[in-house]
């Protein structure tokens, strides 16, 4: 049988009242009396209920992390960074996995509020309403990624989008591509792909170039959609000579969907993408891509959070972090 509290207290001769506060260091107590509950505490074995000791201390040391899809590189390696610095600050994760899906996203958020989560991490392909309606409603901190929160005052880590976007687009143009398609994630209000295509479009049009909009796909982050809409250009007779995907595994469909169809990539076709996950270097060829510090974004996020919790000021309330075009062997020249 489980050893309780109130066997402890018996043993020690005390009140469950003290052996809570001795627990939870909420009160003074002696130095005789601390130290007696303290050995029979090692003696017994005894673990205190985690969930009854939160609501006592009003801390639970969990955040809650949502998530829309667990097994998104980018998420994975912001997951790294949450994870690891949630450790340095004695915080557990509890992650919950959303496949993009609205009512579950509401599920969890209402679940973790249950769960008396600190704070959450909170990452979505589309944000809205339902979701700003939980935040204007409950209070307990918040911090988004990838996401511009201005308007509704929410702490979010991001990188300046339509800017990478934009120099992504600049470098092709610069190696003489004129001809050149965006594979993109989603089009939604609110979502990060918006600053994207803005940043690809005013490179484009700065340049007096032609947006051909049957060469602007949205493949929702996925490596087979983004395979699909290369194979869809084939057909077409479409085929440009660059191309920019706004992730890493969408660049690795297209890659892959233009060797599978004897074309060499870059001697015939040019694919760069964006985040620069680990894969990339490793890929062959190597990708060109716009680097996010994926780790970073995810130990600012928690960082934020922790300070949220402590109530400490925080410098900014939103963070944009910077990025780098990183150049590897998946574009060429064609000047």
């Amino acid at each position: 049988m489980a050893v309780t509290i109130k066997d402890v207290a018996k043993k020690a001769n005390v009140s469950i009242s003290t052996v809570s506060r001795v627990i939870n260091d909420s009160k003074p107590v002696s130095d005789e009396i601390k130290h007696r509950v303290l050995k029979v505490i090692e003696e017994t074995g005894y673990t205190p209920n985690p969930v009854a000791r939160s609501l006592v201390m009003k801390k639970s040391q969990l955040i809650g992390v949502v998530v829309p899809s667990i097994s998104n590189f980018f998420i994975g390696e912001v997951l790294n960074g949450i994870e690891e610095i949630g450790k340095m600050y004695n915080y557990d994760i509890l992650l919950c996995n959303t496949y993009g899906e609205l009512n579950q996203e509401l599920r969890y958020l209402n679940l973790l509020k249950s769960k008396q989560v600190e704070g959450i991490i909170f990452m979505t392909w589309e944000l809205k309403e339902e979701h700003k309606e939980f935040f204007n409603k409950e209070d307990i901190p918040i911090v988004m990624i990838n996401r511009d929160t201005s308007e509704f005052n929410i702490t979010s880590v991001s990188i300046d989008h339509q800017k990478a976007a934009y120099e992504m687009t600049k470098y092709l143009i610069d190696k003489g591509h004129k001809k050149i398609a965006l594979i993109r994630g989603r089009i939604e209000n609110y979502v990060f792909g918006i600053d994207q295509y803005k940043g690809y479009a005013k490179a484009m049009e700065e340049n007096n170039l032609e947006i051909d909009q049957r060469l602007i796909k949205n493949c929702e982050f996925k490596l087979e959609l983004a395979y699909e809409a290369v194979q869809e250009m084939i057909e077409d007779d479409i085929l440009p000579t660059a191309i920019f995907a706004t992730a890493d595994s969408m660049a690795f469909g297209a890659i892959n969907s233009l060797i599978d169809s004897g074309y060499k990539v870059p001697e015939d076709v040019s694919v760069v993408g964006f985040h620069d996950i680990k894969l990339a270097s490793i890929y062959r060829p190597k990708l060109t891509t716009i680097r996010q510090p994926l780790y970073d974004i995810g130990a600012v996020s928690i960082r934020a959070i922790v300070k949220k919790i402590k109530g400490e000021e925080i410098e900014e309330n939103i963070f944009v972090l910077p990025h780098e075009l990183i150049e590897r062997d998946s574009c060429k020249s064609i000047k």
